[in-house]
This record gives C-alpha cells, sequence and structure tokens, in this order.
C-alpha cells in the first residue's frame, strides 16, 4: 500500500512578521503585528477607524517615511525576500503596489492617462501595455466610455475604478487596497468587490483589502485580521468570523440578542473577551 508525500503549504506570497511602527521617533502605532496572506488569496484587515489599518498597508509598500514613521521592529515578506528598506518604486517592480485611501487621481489628467501612469516601472513594449490598457477596460467598462473625461470630474466609483486600473497597469501580483467602499453607494461597493473577485479568480492577483466596512469585506475575503488600537486582536477564517458574537456586536452592529443601541455596545465594549 503506497503512502502519499505530504504536500507543504504554499509559502505565503506576503508574510508580516511582528512590525511595531512609530511617528516621529515616539508615538508607537503598531505593536507585534503579525499576518501573512496566501498566494492567490483576499485577506481582509478589519478595524475601526485609527486601529492601524491604513499605517499596516504603508508600512508595507513603504510609504511611511513621507509622513516621518519607520518600521522599528520585526520584518515584511514579499515572495521570500525581506523588502521593509526597499523604496515604494522597487517594491512595485517586485509586483507588490498599493491603492491608497481617497483614490488620489491625477485630477487633471483623462481617464486614460491616469491609467497609462500604472505602467511606467514597466519596459516590456508598448504592445503588452496596450494589450493590458483593453484588459483594464474590459474589467471596467465605464472606464472606457470616460476614457477622455477629466479624471476630477468623475464620480467618486470611477476614480476608485481608475485607481485599481492604474493599479493593474503595474502587472502586479499583489494589490494592497486601502478602504476601497469609502464614501460610495453601497451598489456601487458591490460593483467594486465583485470586479477585484474577478481579478482575483481570472488574473491570480493577490489582494490585502483594509476596510472599515466589515460586513461587505468577510463576504469576498476567505480570512480577515482584525486590528484594534494598533494591534491584531483577532483572526480567521471569514465564515467563522462572520458568526463571531464579538465580531456582530462591535463591527456588525448585532449581536446574539439583535441589533442593540449605541449605549449598549459602549458597555458592552469595557468587557471585550479579547482585551481580557
Amino acid at each position: 500500500m503506497s503512502v502519499l508525500p505530504e504536500v507543504a503549504p504554499a509559502e505565503p506570497i506576503l508574510s508580516v512578521n511582528n512590525i511595531e511602527v512609530i511617528y516621529d521617533h515616539v508615538i508607537l502605532v503598531l505593536k507585534g503585528v503579525s499576518f501573512s496572506v496566501p498566494r492567490g488569496g483576499i485577506v481582509a484587515l478589519l478595524g475601526a477607524n485609527g486601529a492601524g489599518k491604513t499605517t499596516t498597508l504603508k508600512a508595507i509598500s513603504n510609504l511611511l517615511h513621507a509622513e516621518r514613521g519607520e518600521v522599528t521592529k520585526g520584518s515584511i515578506v514579499f515572495e521570500g525576500q525581506q523588502v521593509q528598506d526597499l523604496s515604494p518604486n522597487q517594491l512595485v517592480k517586485r509586483g507588490c503596489i498599493q491603492v491608497m485611501e481617497g483614490r488620489h487621481c491625477f485630477g487633471h489628467l483623462s481617464v486614460e492617462d491616469n491609467l497609462m501612469t500604472g505602467a511606467f516601472t514597466r519596459k516590456d513594449g508598448a504592445a503588452a501595455i496596450k494589450a493590458d490598457l483593453e484588459l483594464v477596460y474590459e474589467y471596467f467598462p465605464r472606464l472606457k466610455i470616460r476614457r477622455a473625461s477629466q479624471a476630477g470630474y468623475t464620480s467618486g466609483g470611477e476614480q476608485q475604478m481608475t485607481a485599481i486600473g492604474r493599479a493593474l497597469m503595474s502587472r502586479p501580483k499583489m494589490i494592497l487596497l486601502d478602504e476601497p467602499s469609502m464614501g460610495l453607494a453601497p451598489q456601487l461597493v458591490e460593483e467594486i468587490f465583485e470586479i477585484v473577485k474577478r481579478l482575483n479568480e481570472e488574473q491570480g492577483v493577490s489582494f490585502l483589502l483594509a476596510e472599515q466596512n466589515t460586513n461587505t469585506a468577510l463576504r469576498y475575503a476567505k480570512y480577515g485580521f482584525i486590528l484594534e488600537s494598533g494591534r491584531v486582536v483577532l483572526d480567521g477564517d471569514a465564515a467563522s468570523l462572520r458568526q463571531n458574537e464579538d465580531v456582530k456586536e462591535f463591527y456588525l452592529g448585532v449581536g446574539g440578542e439583535g441589533r442593540r443601541s449605541f449605549r449598549d455596545v459602549k458597555h458592552y465594549k469595557r468587557r471585550k473577551r479579547w482585551l481580557a
């Protein structure tokens, strides 16, 4: 009787290992944060405003120095190599790019010119870049219609699509997506998350989603980590987090007894199990 060899688990595309982040040499923002993102996975980084989600993404994409922040402990490993000392430009060339909160399109440029700025690190020729531009338009047909419009005069949803499309033009292996639902109508949020799902399944792009919209994020992510006050307080697969009573109470607005008032939630926070 033959015995099948054990299959080693796939190496994660991203590993964040016990990092600390300090601003202005004195303000400790992240405290021993650790998590990983599997290759081809969608992972949600959840938590309230100020929990440390954006700082975590900026630590990974090496954008902290512009805000007088730095990773003082731990390591960040992308595709098996430590990357915390690389420049943002070098990290993009390796295949990891951040779509920042608030979209940050170049308002005076056309939608298509915005998309083309995402290809600035590429050296594979105009034909390959044009093919990828058409691929972006396939995923975001609205952008093809608005391709000649000034990005600053497009809707919030179209600007978010432009920002994601611009990231795709760099041919990323992984996208760090910061608050993609912010300021958007629910229907647009669903549309954008559906496109993220398609990109993950059809193009193999890994995603780390930083989101306050926990309900939506956990419907599309496979795994989630919850940040609070700069540290990971809870993690698990998306299905189990959706059923977790603490998550329901603090992030979905309901508990085992149904929806509660703000006063009840404040009282419940005093006996939060993960801070006991």
